[in-house]
């Protein structure tokens, strides 16, 4: 099996490169030369063929491509960088998988293709938290990242490829737990649902040769036991961090407006058998994660918090519109 993985570096890449690496398949990754990229690349180069290239020129693409039997195509830029600069964004997530399904339609033998799309496409689900593939999408006005993943699904699906779609959940990874400014995007009432990502990348190279799968949308998720608010699942994470979550308001946090949900996955899960880990498996690999910054965290907590506060523009506002001045902290 001669298999094409894009954005291989990144944090699904990883996960599927390393589900790939356990079958007896002939691999070649994708991605963009960069530092970071090049310095992970000498760790698997003895292993696959790499190609460094840009999804927007089409040449580099069409390198990729040749002679594979099944292009992975899971490269995308996500946000918060597409939400600063959606064009860029544009240009390679709807403009490189334009190129990659025109290269694949080049081929003499033309290979499948397996893409990976986003929970983001259905929108805010607060008041019907329970989504299936079936259900209409309906991505938030801003949201740009999740229109170009709409229009990169409605390019594939009038390809004359073979493919499948798989939506991804809010995926969880070990190796990204930086507090990012998007966790006040999701207000407190929203149902998530995780997926930690090497069951992932296990789901995916299960696709690989699965025979079927081809013509269908299916959700990647964890399944029951990774559902959770997203209240709880901050109070869980915050107080793993020692910073605690009772000490935020709530007016830090959006009321509407973002996206996730409970998302079935039977049919994916009966095909593919990739939900391995749970929401608790999780919280306590994160604890044996910061078990020694934890420690440091607690001492400054109180900084800690404010640092995190000031990432909200939702709270900035709430202070200058009702109770201008300083920022003060629950002790």
């Amino acid at each position: 099996m001669k298999v094409l993985l894009t954005g291989a570096f990144g944090n699904v890449g990883l996960s599927t490169l390393k589900e790939l690496m356990k079958r007896n398949y002939d691999i070649r990754i994708f991605d963009i030369k960069t530092k970071r990229n090049k310095r992970l690349a000498n760790k698997y180069k003895k292993d696959v063929e790499v190609v460094w290239g840009d999804l927007r020129n089409y040449k580099d693409v069409e390198r990729a491509v040749s002679d594979r039997d099944v292009v992975v195509h899971v490269a995308a830029i996500i946000p918060p960088l597409a939400d600063k600069k959606p064009k860029f964004a544009e240009s390679v997530n709807i403009g490189g998988t334009s190129n990659i399904i025109r290269a694949m339609e080049s081929q003499p033998k033309k290979p499948k293709l397996i893409f990976t799309s986003s929970v983001a496409i259905y929108g805010d689900r607060l008041e019907n938290p329970l989504i299936t593939p079936e259900d209409p999408l309906n991505p938030n006005h801003d949201d740009e990242y999740a229109k170009q993943k709409i229009i990169c699904e409605e390019l594939i699906k009038k390809s004359s490829l073979e493919w499948a779609i798989f939506r991804l959940t809010y995926i969880v990874s070990l190796n990204k737990l930086q507090m990012d400014p998007l966790m006040f995007e999701m207000p407190l009432e929203t149902c998530i649902e995780i997926c930690d990502t090497k069951d992932v990348g296990l789901a995916l190279t299960n696709a690989v040769e699965s025979e079927e799968i081809w013509g269908e949308v299916m959700h990647i998720a964890g399944g029951d036991k990774c559902r959770i608010s997203y209240r709880e699942y901050l109070n869980e994470m915050l107080g793993i961090f020692g910073i605690g979550f009772n000490e935020l308001p709530e007016e830090a946090f959006s009321r509407r407006g973002f996206h996730c949900g409970f998302m079935t996955t039977d049919k994916s899960q009966a095909l593919l058998n990739y939900q391995r880990y749970t929401l608790e498996d999780y919280f306590n690999a994160v604890r044996k994660k910061v078990v020694f910054s934890r420690f440091f965290t607690m001492m400054f907590k109180p900084i800690a918090q404010k640092y995190l506060l000031n990432k909200s523009h939702y709270y900035r506002e709430y202070l200058n519109n009702n109770h201008p001045g300083p920022i003060k902290f629950n002790q």
